[in-house]
């Protein structure tokens, strides 16, 4: 274990469980879904947070002196999808000045085929599958779940939303699909969906997903369309969100 985990897991003050680096990946999903069940009678929603090399900046840079919990929470608003519907016309609109209408067809595609995901991967060591460095389980003491970003408050740089959009992002996202914030790393973030899409059409879904994080297609697909995300999340019950 290193030396600042500990200091690190304190800062939080709630309850938490340390995972080793070089440890086995499955024991801290096992625990995590063991803790999402007990969460409601507790008084918490739990979230896994890698630390890796660069979680201490993050967390310092972000949650200053000046940062305000309560506020980022307290001030999350119901617009989280009229914030995407913005993001992704924006985006098109870029994508019709640059390269015209057929060219933004041929990038949505009608792919058919696309990966599913059902376990979280950010704090797995590609060259062995193991624990990359040390991993926290916190117990966050909110009411909600997308209440944990007021804990993990990534976003703000490049295309990344801020804080405060991405709470009220991922508040729609929970009443729509129920999915919930689970995994952070300091520039990635995975959701458990455990009912997957809860109805809703895979391209819809998948758009979304693009308007919140544009490199999932374009940096996270063989076909670079957003067609092939759709395919995958039609049967996925983890997303996974990765900000170059």
């Amino acid at each position: 274990m290193e030396r600042s985990t500990k200091q690190i897991a304190e800062s939080f003050q709630c309850k938490y469980t340390i995972f080793e680096r070089g440890s086995l990946p499955e024991a801290v999903e096992d625990a995590y879904k063991a803790a999402l069940k007990a969460g409601p009678d507790g008084g918490f929603y739990p979230a896994i947070l890698l630390l890796d090399e660069y979680v201490e900046e993050w967390l310092s840079e972000i949650m200053k002196d000046d940062y305000d919990r309560d506020a980022v929470i307290s001030g999350c608003g119901n617009d989280g999808k009229a914030m995407l519907e913005e993001r992704f016309g924006g985006y098109m609109e870029d994508f019709l000045e640059d390269f015209g209408e057929e060219e933004i067809q041929a990038f949505i595609g009608e792919e058919t085929e696309g990966d599913e995901l059902h376990h979280f991967i950010s704090y797995r060591s590609f060259s062995d599958g193991t624990l990359e460095a040390d991993v926290l389980l916190l117990e966050l003491p909110v009411k909600n779940p997308w209440e944990v970003i007021g804990y993990l408050p990534m976003g703000g740089w490049n295309e990344c939303p801020a804080p405060e959009e991405m709470i009220a992002i991922c508040k729609y996202w929970y009443e729509k699909y129920k999915a919930i914030p689970a995994a952070f790393t300091h520039d990635v973030m995975e959701f458990y969906a455990p009912l997957g899409l809860n109805g809703a059409e895979p391209l819809e879904a998948a758009k979304e997903q693009y308007a919140f994080c544009t490199d999932r297609v374009e940096q996270g697909t063989r076909t670079y369309k957003i067609s092939e995300l759709a395919a995958g999340l039609a049967g996925s019950t983890v997303w996974y969100f990765w900000w170059d």
